[in-house]
C-alpha cells in the first residue's frame, strides 16, 4: 500500500512548490504528483460566458469522486490516467495524463481537506498557512505568467470569490492537519524533515 500525502492551503500558499522539493529529495521513482486542480468538471456543455460565471473556488467545481478513486487505485499500486484540463476554456481536452503507482503519492490541491472522503484518505495532512496579501501577489503572478490573464481581474475574481471561498472551505479545515506550516519557515526545511521521516 501507497503512503498518501496531502498538502493543503489557499490558492498561493506554496503547496506545489512545496510537493516539487520533496519529489526532488525522494526521486521520481519513489514519488508521483497528483494536483485537485486537474478534476475540475469539464464545461464544454455550457457557453463561454456561462463558464465565467462559475465559481471554481466552491468544492461543487471539483470532481471529488473521480480523485478519490483514482486516490484509492494510487493506494492500492494501480496507475491511473488523469484527465487533462485547459485553464484557459475551463473544459477537459479529451486527453489524459497517466500517473504511475509509486511508493508515495504527493497530493495537493485547495480544497483537499472540505471532503471527508479524502481526507480520510491521507496518511499526513500539510497544510501550508500564508496571510491573504501573500497569496494574492503570489496568484496574481502565477496567472499572468502561466495562464495568460490579465493582473486585474486575478485580483478581482480573488477579491469576489477565491477570498470569500477560501475564508468558508480552506481556513476553517487548518486543524485537521498533522503539520501546519508557518508562512516564515523555509519549504526547504520542511521538505527535508517530512522526507526524512519518510525514509526512516
Amino acid at each position: 500500500m501507497a503512503t498518501l500525502i496531502g498538502i493543503c492551503g489557499g490558492s498561493g500558499a506554496g503547496k506545489t512548490t512545496l510537493a516539487v522539493k520533496v519529489i526532488h529529495r525522494l526521486g521520481v521513482d519513489r514519488v508521483c504528483a497528483l494536483a485537485f486542480d486537474a478534476y475540475y468538471h469539464d464545461l464544454s456543455h455550457i457557453s463561454m460566458e456561462e463558464r465565467m460565471q462559475v465559481n471554481y473556488d466552491h468544492p461543487d467545481s471539483l470532481d471529488n469522486e473521480l480523485f478519490a478513486r483514482h486516490l484509492s487505485d494510487l493506494r492500492s499500486g494501480r496507475d491511473i490516467d488523469v484527465p487533462e484540463y485547459d485553464f484557459a476554456t475551463h473544459t477537459r481536452t479529451g486527453a489524459t495524463i497517466r500517473v504511475e503507482a509509486r511508493e508515495i503519492v504527493l497530493v495537493e490541491g485547495i480544497l483537499l481537506f472540505c471532503f471527508p472522503g479524502i481526507h480520510e484518505l491521507l496518511d499526513h495532512a500539510i497544510f501550508i498557512d500564508v496571510p491573504e496579501d501573500i497569496r494574492l501577489e503570489r496568484r496574481i503572478r502565477r496567472d499572468v505568467a502561466e495562464r495568460g490573464r490579465d493582473a486585474d481581474d486575478v485580483r478581482r475574481q480573488f477579491c469576489e470569490s477565491v477570498a470569500p471561498m477560501h475564508d468558508t472551505h480552506v481556513q476553517p479545515y487548518r486543524d485537521l492537519a498533522d503539520r501546519i506550516v508557518d508562512v516564515e519557515e523555509d519549504l526547504n526545511t520542511v521538505a527535508e524533515g517530512l522526507t526524512g521521516r519518510l525514509i526512516s
